[in-house]
């Protein structure tokens, strides 16, 4: 490689290399919640969905329930202030676990693809996501995990 070239491809390397930090401080990061376990199943506060931005209060579409006794994580979506989805992210193809990237969810082994409600939109999956019952009372969001 001659040198106008090389000085050419990093200053292009040097310069979008910068933009990253840019770039990334918009995206917000994945919340990640330890739910409380009870003898129905996983409890997780109202409170878990909300941060402070700029000084003021901000809410997250979407937070990841774990616990050491779930085999995979609970994706939970909140629509509006009462209206949640949970969802088992586990993918119905072969069992991969998921990624949440925001309002869906996507199989990093195959490429399947499942919408906020757990609908298959893109395969191989063929099936829909398993869903949990979710209530609310008070402060608490109570994910029924019992086998319908």
């Amino acid at each position: 490689m001659d040198r106008r070239k090389f000085v050419n491809q990093a200053c292009i390397l040097c310069l979008g290399g910068s933009m990253i930090p840019i770039v990334l401080s918009g995206c917000q990061a994945t919340h990640y919640v330890k739910g409380i376990m009870g003898l129905n199943g996983i409890d997780v506060l109202k409170s878990e969905f909300t941060f402070i931005k700029k000084n003021k209060i901000a809410t997250r579409p979407l937070i990841i329930v774990q616990h050491e006794k779930l085999e995979f994580p609970i994706y939970l979506y909140r629509f509006s202030e009462n209206e949640f989805s949970a969802l088992w992210m586990k993918c119905t193809h072969q069992g991969n676990e998921l990624q949440a990237s925001g309002d869906h969810l996507h199989c990093p082994a195959h490429g399947s693809e499942f919408t906020n409600k757990g609908v298959m939109s893109q395969g191989p999956a063929e099936f829909n996501l398993r869903s949990f019952p979710v209530s609310i009372s008070g402060d608490k969001i109570m994910i029924d995990l019992r086998t319908p």
